[in-house]
């Protein structure tokens, strides 16, 4: 397993990235992990910070939609945080939601305790403006159309309710990146938004004063075939224009080679990681002023409260 620890500050990237992803490599990436039964173990890691922040929130949500939960990694952390809450999930294809059913079918006796099952669901299944929380745990940054998923949040969540999400930055294993330049392997991995470039797209998406900020971690291992399983475990290489074919004991061999310059002062091979993470809240829609102006009864007590706070 890698070890965590923060690195110096580095520059940040300052030119726009955009996100170009091949979606039948992320979605047959995610099955494969799925299939495995365990949470990356990056992803429990980052679940764990994304936990401690709930309690700048002092809202209680009724319903907690965990958006690809079977991966995220946060289902302890959200249950014991709102334990009345109805839990869901959605995933995004057939195969994962029926994964997801299995391991959260609850036996006859915790049925008899009344413990809390979790409800899957389909994205298009859902009815919008019922969530008080979207939690997104390093799931936007594999997500084929990024201003498509948060619309989807957007949708779900009831007016005042708010989203919380995590993803990789655009500085994430940029030492790997600049290996597979030097050897002129291609790309390997995709760039990833910068967190300001999603701010925008999440104002855009009509949520109100996102707040993002960014954390910079070293990623440390003992020797090349670790880093390797690891990185595997974490899903694969989405970029459209990835080597499309089968690599040989060749290339492996040369890549063992390769990720040993990676090695520190320590003698450990060291990889950076740029974790972005993002809170939000819809607001009340705006209304156009007309002649004549119709609200929705939601609209109304969603006015109410907000004017009596």
């Amino acid at each position: 397993m890698s070890s965590l620890s923060s690195p110096p500050n580095s520059e940040a990237a300052k030119a726009p990235r955009p996100q170009a992803l091949s979606a039948a490599a992320v979605f047959h990436h995610q099955r494969r992990i799925a299939a495995l039964g365990e949470v990356p173990w990056l992803h429990q890691e980052v679940a764990k910070r994304m936990a401690e922040r709930l309690s700048i929130i002092k809202l209680q949500p009724k319903q907690v939609l965990q958006w690809q939960g079977l991966i995220g990694g946060g289902a302890k952390a959200l249950t014991d945080a709102y334990p009345q809450a109805e839990q869901c999930n959605v995933e995004l294809t057939a195969d994962l939601r029926a994964r997801s059913q299995a391991l959260n079918k609850r036996a006859w006796w915790q049925a008899l305790r009344g413990d809390s099952s979790v409800v899957v669901e389909a994205p298009e299944a859902l009815k919008a403006g019922q969530a008080g929380l979207v939690w997104a745990n390093m799931g936007l940054h594999a997500s084929p159309d990024p201003v498509l998923t948060l619309r989807a949040w957007h949708e779900a969540l009831a007016i005042d309710g708010f989203v919380m999400f995590s993803c990789l930055g655009p500085d994430s294993f940029k030492e790997l990146r600049a290996i597979y330049a030097q050897q002129g392997w291609g790309r390997c991995g995709p760039d990833w938004w910068d967190m300001h470039d999603i701010g925008d797209l999440m104002v855009e998406a009509g949520f109100a004063d996102p707040v993002m900020d960014q954390e910079r971690l070293s990623l440390t291992w003992a020797d090349p075939e670790s880093l390797l399983k690891d990185l595997r475990a974490l899903g694969g290489n989405y970029a459209p224009d990835r080597f499309g074919a089968c690599r040989g004991r060749l290339w492996r061999t040369r890549l063992l080679e390769s990720l040993e310059t990676l090695r520190d002062a320590e003698g450990r091979l060291r990889l950076s990681l740029e974790l972005v993470y993002g809170h939000a809240f819809k607001p009340v829609p705006k209304l156009r002023m007309s002649a004549e102006t119709s609200l929705s009864l939601e609209q109304m007590r969603a006015m109410v409260r907000r004017s009596s706070n």
